[in-house]
């Protein structure tokens, strides 16, 4: 549509413009003139830059405009607004129209140049026939695959690329796909051959699809040179049956070393119980000696960066306070006391962990069991956390007042003071920590829950391995041994852990002992 003479076209439009403009001047009563505003727009349709189209448009409308308020012989002033007011709407719809027009031609051409490129650039030969087997296209690998030019084989019947045995039988076929036609491949495991300009045959695999237009039937072939692999299936056939002679020769040699492997099997048998045994209590050796391997690496590691951190705010706390020697400086120093005490409490607590492990590992820890009213134990130990929780953190507290229990008052404590200081510790400031006791049927049940930070699902399983610290916490503080001794000394008191948790909601760690009191 874009490929007569723009110039040209512009330069008649604006000529058609201008003879239209000087007519209607000289006759505003011709409404008819008009036509040539309408014929302006439309010759703009055969420019490609929408810009004329939409300035044609703009200046015709000017001139309804302006020819409405020319004089008129017509003296009924609403007769003439009618007249002008419809070749004004004539003007703006047809502007539209011729607008729409070319982005829809432009849509049309864009999607033909994109199936042009498809055809044209396609990996496999695609040959267009009509319903009485007439070659209607081919595409370039077409020509490349048969040895024809594209001119050579249009409006040719495609049995000429079909090896003449099979002509024949390839006409019934394409009468047969022409009565019901269906997308599919061709000579479904059948071997296909085609038939090139030098007489030259070669193997194919065909997938055959149709398409309706108007009342015309057209099928497409697709078509792909299948020699290579043919070659290779036949080599491997070839390969096949090489193998199965071998194997038959094996399978005899077999039989004999089948003998000779039962005799030595009896003898080696004896042996390698032997040798099972000792590989057992090796292995056991080793992977003890691994995992005493690995503590230790996790806890030089641990313990070189944990001890690090308060030490060296108690050396440049203490330098700093040597400097501040005057009166006013009290505030500063008391500052620097203040956090070379907070470093010297938590040194002390990783002590504590530490010699508790040790206490543990040698079997050093001594229960000593009694009754203990938990109202009473959790008022305690509730006071004593008080002081270690965030600005703004609240602990909620739950228990059944007439609620005893038997158990080592000291182990107890050092559980739930570790659980609700790690509650505190992974949660923010403001956050309420709950802590509730209760009793079912014969069991006394513990939970500590926190709207904290939560526990990764991968870390899970690794909760109560010494050491260990979840990946999202390691810019916290902690030794990682805190639920490693919670889970040694809740197994020592006959009692099962199990931990919730869910990424950023928080989580709830659920203690259950064993009630004995009656």
């Amino acid at each position: 549509m874009f490929r007569f003479g723009q110039k040209s076209i512009l330069f008649i439009s604006c000529l058609v413009l201008i003879i239209t403009v000087y007519l209607l001047i000289w006759r505003p009563d011709y409404n008819f003139f008009d036509g040539g505003l309408i014929t302006v727009i439309l010759l703009s349709l055969f420019i490609k830059d929408d810009t004329v189209t939409s300035w044609m448009g703009i200046i015709c409308t000017l001139v309804v405009l302006t020819v409405a308020f020319l004089p008129h012989k017509n003296p009924n002033v609403a007769e003439v607004f009618i007249e002008h007011f419809f070749s004004l709407i004539l003007v703006i719809g047809t502007t539209m129209l011729v607008l729409f027009v070319k982005r829809l031609y432009r849509t049309l051409e864009a999607d033909e140049n994109q199936l042009t490129a498809l055809f044209k650039h396609a990996n496999e030969g695609i040959i267009l026939t009509n319903q009485q087997g007439e070659i209607v296209l081919a595409n370039p690998e077409a020509e490349r695959l048969f040895g024809y030019s594209a001119e050579e084989m249009l409006n040719q019947k495609i049995e000429m690329l079909i090896p003449r045995r099979f002509t024949g039988q390839h006409v019934q076929h394409r009468s047969n796909f022409a009565k019901k036609p269906t997308d599919r491949k061709m000579g479904t495991g059948m071997a296909l051959f085609a038939l090139r300009k030098d007489g030259s045959e070669f193997a194919v695999e065909v997938s055959l699809s149709h398409f309706n237009q108007g009342r015309e039937r057209y099928v497409l072939a697709f078509i792909i040179d299948v020699t290579l692999r043919k070659e290779s299936e036949n080599n491997l056939l070839a390969q096949k049956k090489q193998l199965e002679e071998l194997t038959q020769s094996m399978q005899a040699l077999n039989t004999d070393l089948e003998q000779k492997v039962d005799e030595r099997t009896k003898n080696l048998q004896s042996a390698m119980q032997q040798l099972e045994t000792s590989q057992s209590e090796l292995e056991e050796a080793l992977a003890k000696e691994k995992e005493l391997s690995e503590i230790k690496s996790r806890f030089v590691s641990m313990a070189s960066h944990e001890f690090r951190t308060p030490l060296s705010a108690i050396l440049s706390s203490a330098a700093l306070i040597g400097k501040y020697t005057q009166t006013d400086d009290q505030p500063r120093r008391e500052k620097h006391v203040n956090k070379i005490r907070e470093a010297v409490k938590h040194l002390n607590e990783l002590l504590e962990d530490f010699l508790s492990l040790g206490r543990i590992e040698e079997g050093k820890v001594q229960i000593s069991l009694e009754v203990i009213p938990l109202q009473g134990f959790m008022a305690e130990t509730s006071e004593e956390v008080q002081g270690l929780l965030k600005q703004g953190q609240t602990l909620q507290c739950s228990v059944d007042p007439h609620l005893q229990i038997i158990a080592d008052r000291r182990l107890l404590k050092h559980i739930f003071v570790n659980l609700l200081t790690n509650a505190s510790k992974f949660s923010p400031v403001e956050a309420p920590i709950t802590w509730t006791i209760s009793r079912h049927e014969n069991q006394v049940i513990c939970t500590v829950a926190d709207r904290g930070m939560g526990i990764p699902a991968e870390d899970k399983a690794y909760l109560f391995t010494s050491f260990f610290r979840g990946k999202n916490v390691t810019n916290i503080q902690g030794t990682g041994l805190g639920l490693h001794i919670v889970k040694r000394y809740v197994d020592m008191l006959d009692g099962t852990i199990e931990v919730d948790s869910e990424l950023g909601k928080g989580t709830t760690i659920t203690i259950t002992f064993p009630n004995n009191i009656a």
